[in-house]
């Protein structure tokens, strides 16, 4: 069952996507508000969604892993935002996380289905407050040849164009497929090839 490999590769007191936020959700420090709410789907081990609590904002994080999300938790606590994180165990098609529009949404790493995709980015397109951000980076088909993470089977790579179409009611800001050097705990190391997305509503 894919909780139960996620609830084994987060076993363990290591961080295994490091604690330290997703590069590209960081470069966009100076355009996401200091206050308001977030929400930070597929958050793992809490690094996106913690982060974005450092920074004022009221942080829903929802994942499919408990083991991921009590490690999550404990970082909250650690870091001092507890108070402005909460988490909802739950697989991200299923969890009712659009009762509350927000100002930031964050999708790093989170690889659909190719047939489930474009509803969860209809629904957060939806969930966004106007002026709000989606900042989403995702592996490509690309990065089968350079094995240093991500998913193997292409049904759950990205591409740009798909993801243009998947959030044409927003205003794109940046669109780019590019190779980066990645280095986020122990599965996300070296040259990667990704989509990265910064979309406002």
């Amino acid at each position: 069952m894919i909780q139960t490999v996620w609830d084994e590769r987060f076993a363990g007191d290591e961080f295994v996507y490091g604690e330290a936020p997703n590069a590209w959700l960081a470069e966009q420090a100076e355009r996401i508000p200091t206050t308001g709410t977030a929400l930070a789907l597929g958050d793992g081990e809490g690094r996106n969604g913690v982060w974005l609590a450092e920074r004022g904002l009221r942080v829903t994080a929802v994942d499919a892993s408990r083991v991921g999300l009590d490690k999550a938790e404990r970082l909250a606590v650690r870091r001092g935002v507890a108070d402005r994180y909460r988490t909802v165990c739950d697989w991200v098609q299923e969890a009712d996380w659009q009762r509350q529009n927000r100002n930031v949404v964050s999708l790093c790493f989170l690889h659909l289905p190719s047939a489930l995709r474009p509803v969860i980015h209809a629904r957060v397109a939806a969930s966004v407050e106007p002026g709000g951000l989606v900042v989403l980076e995702a592996f490509t088909s690309r990065q089968l040849q350079h094995k240093t993470g991500g998913p193997s089977a292409p049904d759950l790579l990205y591409e740009p164009e798909e993801l243009r179409r998947d959030f044409a009611g927003l205003e794109i800001l940046h669109l780019e497929e590019t190779e980066v050097v990645l280095d986020e705990g122990r599965l996300h190391q070296g040259l990667s090839a990704v989509v990265r997305l910064l979309a406002r509503a």
